[in-house]
Formats: C-alpha cells, structure tokens, sequence
C-alpha cells in the first residue's frame, strides 16, 4: 500500500509579472534556477518541503528585489541554495559576486548552478567567512538567514573595504536586531545602519534589508 502520510508539496506558481520585472532578459535563467531548486532543493538538504509553496514569493523574488542596491565586487557569506548570491547574480550580471560556503555538498551544488546556468561573474570559494583570505577586498557583503545581526557583523564587515557597506537581507525584525547589535556595531565602526525595504510595488511582503558603511 502507498505512503499517503506524506502528501506531495504543492510549488508555487511562478506570480505573473513580477519575474519579468526584476530579472528583465534574463527572467528565463532565474525560472530555471527555480525549476531546479523545485526539483532537488529537498532532497539535496537546501530548502525544506514546507519551503515549496513559497519558494517564488518568500525566497527567489524576495531576494532579486535588492538586486538594484549592489556594485562593483560582492560577497555573500553562508550562500547555501544560492539565495541570495545565485539570484543575484542572475539579476546582476555586471556585478562580480563572491559566494562563500563551508559545507561541501552545497559547494557542489552551486558549482552546478553557477555552469549550468552559464554565470561568468561567479566565484565559488569553500571557506568559513572569517577564515577566507580576501578580507578588506569587497565592495559589499550580503547574507540571508544566516544568523542575527550581533553574530553576522563580525564575520562580514572585515571582508568589506573601509568605505564599503553591508547590505543584509533580513526580516520583520530588522530593527529590532540593529537595537540587539548596537555594541557590536560601534567596535566595528559601523556607520549610518538603517534598514531600507525593497520590492513594495512588486510584492505583496516588500524585502527588508540592512545596511550599514564600513569606516
């Protein structure tokens, strides 16, 4: 007899416009990047089942919308999936992105991404962020769901270069996290941190990110 304790996820229809919108000519490789997540995200350990009916809204859109805030050579410390480093650079293909991941078997599959959808402006490196040799070299750093922010700034503000910024993709509780973080903030001289949302007139749940300049 079949196991109907376990019902098959329904994935999330793909909202009209909006992916059009943000990823512009190149809509069909973030479709995809979504149809392969769709399909092995689960069972290779990067997403949960429960992932599935949100993967375009809470997850893929969420993280192209801060597309327009980066430049020039960006990290993306704890990348896992690819959310937000593959998605950006999908979005973003004047952008040089760095994306740092410890675990192996998600090193693996971002290298199959990254040639599979042919992004020439990624570099893969397997390193834990404090321990990664380009420290002060990158134009930004960004992260998502990688920890609160009293714990992420130590690690990605020294990869950043004096006047460079972190732009953090966070939740409803951003502020909150800045009032958390306010001594870490000051012993890594962060300036102007604030949170900016992104994506209002696109999505229902706009994103929320923070930002912050390296001194």
């Amino acid at each position: 007899m079949a196991d109907v304790s376990r019902e098959t996820p329904v994935i999330e229809s793909e909202p009209t416009g909006a992916v059009d919108a943000l990823f512009g000519p190149r809509a069909d490789l973030a479709r995809q990047y979504a149809a392969s997540l769709a399909q092995h995200g689960e069972e290779r350990g990067l997403i949960g089942p429960l992932e599935l009916p949100r993967l375009w809204t809470r997850h893929i859109l969420n993280c192209a919308a801060a597309a327009p805030l980066f430049s020039g050579r960006v990290g993306d410390v704890g990348s896992g999936a690819g959310l937000p480093g593959l998605v950006l650079a999908i979005a973003r293909p004047d952008v040089e992105w760095v994306l740092i991941e410890t675990m192996e078997r998600r090193v693996t599959w971002l290298a199959e991404q990254v040639s599979g959808l042919g992004l020439a402006n990624v570099e893969i490196v397997r390193s834990r962020a404090e321990e990664w040799n380009g420290a002060g070299t990158l134009d930004a750093v960004t992260a998502r769901a990688v920890s609160a922010l009293r714990t992420l700034v130590p690690l990605t503000a020294p990869l950043v270069r004096s006047g460079g910024e972190l732009i953090l993709l966070k939740g409803a509780n951003a502020e909150a996290e800045i009032a958390a973080a306010d001594k870490v903030i000051r012993r890594f001289r962060l300036n102007d941190v604030h949170v900016e949302t992104v994506g209002e007139t696109l999505l229902a749940e706009p994103t929320r990110v923070i930002r912050a300049t390296v001194a």
